[in-house]
């Protein structure tokens, strides 16, 4: 599985949380995309699990518990993670949803590199989400508690006449039982519903330092060849431009939904001005640092209004023009 890198005051703020007993029983771990929040998550859920902690605090790393988390196959921790819909009659059976669910983790775990990305088309169906709720109810296996990783949860998706599923994990969320934890994951909070923002205790991941991201270069992790970082350094270079060239960016987004490209480059738009920010405030720009900051929350609004289906042109042209005096 790949490794870990970074978030070392997060990780001791979360192990201590553990250690007195005070983490909240539901949380959402949530920032800019690739800063390793499902990987973080699946290690605050094995410290959850482990029988003999380090002295620090953390997962030994060596219990039968560490070993079967590491493996994939621990049976008191439920990996949730988009998957493709399946065809026929198969997309309404358990059975088959968690067999397939079960071979990816088992293809995650055996790859021991970076995860390939889901697929746009990619979710979290309303048969995956009432898998959830009748394990989460079951009594642990082998472990004292049981732990249910859900990442990218704005991938959920809701289904006309299947409001039974949507309000069971609501209540879940809410009032979970006593010997589980569940720890969901998500780009930017914005783009979670509502309601589940409301249920969830939010622990923001922050980007990535340079050498944890030089790190994660090794074990084949590189920032710099995603296109969809590409898109959002060019939207970041047309918000500092002139009115001419705000409208061809925008234009250049094409027609795509909002699960797709459009909203991964959103994302990238936001690490690019967390950035900044830090940049900005390390130097001492006060003024500079305090604009990319409102930048972030154009981004996350913007991405949240591009799920209800809005044309990406459009929502690009606008959010270009506002980010403008606070890039320039």
């Amino acid at each position: 599985m790949l490794p870990l890198q970074g978030h070392h005051e997060l990780r001791a703020r979360l192990t201590a949380a553990v250690a007195r007993g005070t983490l909240p029983a539901s949380l959402m771990l949530y920032g800019p995309a690739g800063t390793g929040k499902e990987r973080l998550a699946l290690w605050l859920a094995t410290r959850l699990l482990c029988e003999t902690p380090t002295s620090e605090g953390a997962a030994c790393g060596s219990c039968r518990h560490c070993t079967y988390a590491a493996q994939g196959a621990h049976p008191d921790l439920h990996w949730y993670f988009p998957r493709p819909r399946l065809k026929d009659g198969a997309a309404d059976d358990m059975d088959d949803v968690l067999a397939d669910l079960t071979d990816a983790i088992a293809e995650r775990v055996k790859e021991k590199g970076p995860w390939t990305a889901a697929d746009p088309t990619d979710g979290l169906y309303v048969t995956t989400v009432r898998a959830m709720v009748r394990r989460a109810v079951l009594t642990p296996a082998i472990a004292r508690r049981k732990v249910i990783v859900v990442a990218d949860a704005d991938r959920m998706v809701s289904q006309e006449g299947k409001d039974e599923a949507a309000n069971a994990f609501l209540k879940l969320l809410e009032e979970p039982p006593a010997n589980t934890t569940i720890i969901l994951t998500s780009n930017l909070s914005a783009s979670l519903l509502p309601t589940i923002r409301s249920r969830v205790a939010a622990v923001r991941v922050a980007p990535l330092s340079s050498d944890a991201r030089a790190a994660m270069e090794t074990h084949g992790v590189k920032r710099s060849d995603s296109k969809r970082n590409d898109r959002a350094a060019a939207m970041l270079d047309a918000a500092r431009g002139g009115p001419v060239q705000r409208y061809a960016a925008a234009l250049s987004q094409g027609s795509w939904g909002a699960r797709g490209a459009y909203s991964e480059a959103l994302d990238a738009l936001v690490g690019l001005l967390h950035e900044r920010a830090r940049d900005a405030a390390s130097q001492g720009d006060d003024a500079a640092a305090a604009g990319a900051a409102r930048g972030v929350a154009l981004v996350e609004e913007t991405r949240r209004i591009a799920y209800q289906n809005v044309n990406p042109q459009l929502l690009t042209a606008r959010l270009l023009r506002d980010l403008a005096p606070l890039v320039s």
